[in-house]
């Protein structure tokens, strides 16, 4: 299939909403998430941990996040089981984002794009985070690749981490350094936005970052961007909240969620049935809302 006719991310991610709930459920194999299963924090345990989510997963939600540091931490035999768990879950035909946070800068960027975007690459997702505090402008090779190739990614523009509004918020001429990241975004997705679709540039917007998105005077309904957004859950923010911080964009928001699903294993049954219990409560508030 050429790139001309290769399917955007933008209208695989909507189909898969569509079809599933607009869910994204993270495979976060941590320590103490592992041994809360019952099984030893080794290579072992993670491919038992990390299995049993795709076997869950698969084929119920519209994406799945797999983290790569809790896989990286074991070294490459991690990063192959890493590689596995985004084959298997490829096969079922489930979206996976690689929740990876990559950035750099040339040929740097380059090789990142290649390694996660490109067609070739073992540890290829449906779309990859990435971080735009090298500019916006350094991504170009990962943006522009995963055009080609119907694949997409995820820039960090408002985070629900303490730390982040120091830089996020920060004045940049006039605007604040997050609308800027959405303003590019906004550009890349231009022709999406003109035909009523979903671009393949999204933005990681937490849902616990209150009443931002209209201080910051952020339109992300203007963007087309899929909006990943963490912090449902464990993070403390519920399915009620989204309509107060993406108001209009909420059609567009794939909120993601982890260990309050995550809790529910070692039992595939059980994992199964707490995914689509969150993607029906967030689908229910995003009719509710609209």
């Amino acid at each position: 299939m050429t790139a001309s006719t290769t399917p955007t991310f933008g209208t695989r991610l909507r189909a898969a909403m569509d079809t599933h709930g607009p869910l994204c459920v993270g495979i976060d194999p941590h320590r103490a998430l592992v041994e809360s299963w019952g099984l030893g924090y080794d290579l072992a345990g993670l491919e038992r941990f990390a299995l049993t989510c795709v076997e869950a997963f698969a084929g119920r939600v519209a994406a799945v996040k797999p983290q790569s540091a809790f896989f990286e931490v074991f070294g490459s035999r991690g990063v192959a089981v890493l590689e596995r768990v985004l084959a298997d879950l490829r096969d079922s035909g489930t979206l996976t984002v690689l929740d990876a946070k990559r950035g750099d800068i040339g040929s740097t960027m380059e090789a990142y794009a290649q390694a996660f975007l490109g067609d070739e690459g073992p540890g290829r997702a449906d779309a990859l985070t990435v971080s735009p505090y090298l500019g916006y402008g350094a991504l170009r090779p990962a943006i522009d690749l995963a055009a080609a190739t119907g694949r997409g990614v995820f820039v960090l523009a408002l985070t629900s981490n303490p730390e982040g509004p120091s830089v996020q918020h920060a004045d940049a001429g006039g605007a604040s350094v997050a609308a800027g990241v959405v303003a590019g975004a906004a550009a890349d997705n231009a022709g999406a936005a003109a035909r009523g679709e979903l671009g393949h540039v999204g933005l990681v917007v937490g849902a616990t970052v209150g009443d931002a998105v209209d201080r910051l005077g952020l339109d992300l309904a203007g963007s087309a961007a899929p909006l990943l957004a963490p912090g449902l859950g464990a993070q403390g923010a519920g399915p009620g909240d989204l309509r107060a911080v993406f108001g209009d964009a909420l059609g567009q928001v794939l909120p993601n969620v982890s260990r309050s699903v995550l809790a529910a294993g070692p039992s595939v049954a059980a994992l199964a049935e707490a995914a689509v219990r969150e993607a029906d409560a967030v689908a229910a508030a995003v009719r509710a809302s609209v």
